[in-house]
């Protein structure tokens, strides 16, 4: 008979919303988070003996999570995520290593009578900003990225020449709509990293890329876009890029004696095809934990 044993195993505080407000001038500043926190060590006796003395409730790093918004700040997602891990290795004695992950939603600036207002702002939702953050004993490991990135182009983009068998009906197309929700996330090699600067810099690549390159498929637009930002971030070792394709049909009007040239489309969600690829350095260090994820964990 084999032996049962206890695998690898985690526990955190998952979604705490947390919003810090900047009031030291008249004019505020915001910072909108959704904070996620995972503990990983030797929790065995918890899981096998119901003992709880080397367990952290949960709890307590839900009230860390907000207290470290006023202590440490929430400037960059970032830093804060690095304050909150290094704090939990360091303080905290049974964590060999913690996982902090943060999604950041935009807000812009009201304006009123022309002029931005000092303290009302309106939801922006062209993407979500999100960063993960590990810590352990041998090292730290940052991963910056984005979500929700919808981005569409009407022309510029083909797919032919593909393998055909007995249960292939797709026609090949020279012009079609290209269209996706792009999550893309970037390892940095540092964390001495002007992390806004860097994440602009990365969001225009990857726009820029989409909308310019003659796409022969969604594959070689995306290899091509990750291959930018390297290109650009000496900083960072590779780019994980998800694309699901929101695939737009040309709408057959001829039953109404109408022609449809590229003009009218059905915008169909499902189902989609899933496009994923990782541009990488040849020279990258190991990603080592860096995407061990606290949600969805793959073990």
């Amino acid at each position: 008979m084999s032996e049962i044993i206890l695998g690898k195993n985690q526990y955190g505080k998952a979604e705490n919303r947390v919003v810090r407000i900047y009031r030291d001038t008249p004019r505020h500043e915001i910072r909108d988070v959704n904070v996620s926190t995972c503990l990983r060590g030797d929790f065995h006796a918890a899981h096998l003996a119901g003992d709880q003395s080397d367990v952290l409730p949960t709890d307590t790093q839900k009230q860390t999570a907000y207290a470290y918004a006023k202590e440490e700040g929430l400037r960059t997602i970032e830093d804060y995520g690095l304050a909150l891990a290094r704090h939990f290795v360091g303080d905290v004695a049974p964590v060999e290593a913690a996982r902090i992950e943060i999604e950041e939603y935009a807000w812009q600036r009201a304006v009123v009578e022309g002029r931005e207002h000092d303290y009302t702002w309106i939801r922006s939702g062209q993407e979500v900003r999100t960063a993960a953050v590990t810590v352990d004993g041998s090292g730290e490991w940052v991963v910056g990225g984005l979500k929700d990135l919808t981005i569409l182009k009407s022309t510029g983009s083909e797919f032919s020449g593909f393998l055909t068998d007995d249960y292939t009906v797709l026609e090949p197309t020279h012009d079609r709509v290209m269209a996706t929700s792009l999550v893309a996330q970037w390892r940095f090699t540092s964390t001495d990293v002007d992390w806004d600067a860097v994440y602009a810099g990365v969001k225009t690549l990857l726009v820029e890329r989409f909308a310019v390159i003659q796409s022969l498929a969604l594959q070689q637009t995306l290899y091509e876009m990750g291959a930018a930002v390297l290109r650009a971030y000496d900083v960072i070792a590779e780019v994980r890029l998800s694309a699901p394709n929101k695939h737009h049909f040309l709408y057959d009007l001829s039953p109404f004696g109408l022609d449809n040239e590229n003009e009218v489309y059905n915008a169909d969600d499902r189902p989609y095809g899933l496009i994923q690829a990782t541009v990488t350095r040849d020279d990258a260090p190991p990603p080592g934990p860096a995407f061990d994820l606290q949600q969805g964990w793959l073990g």
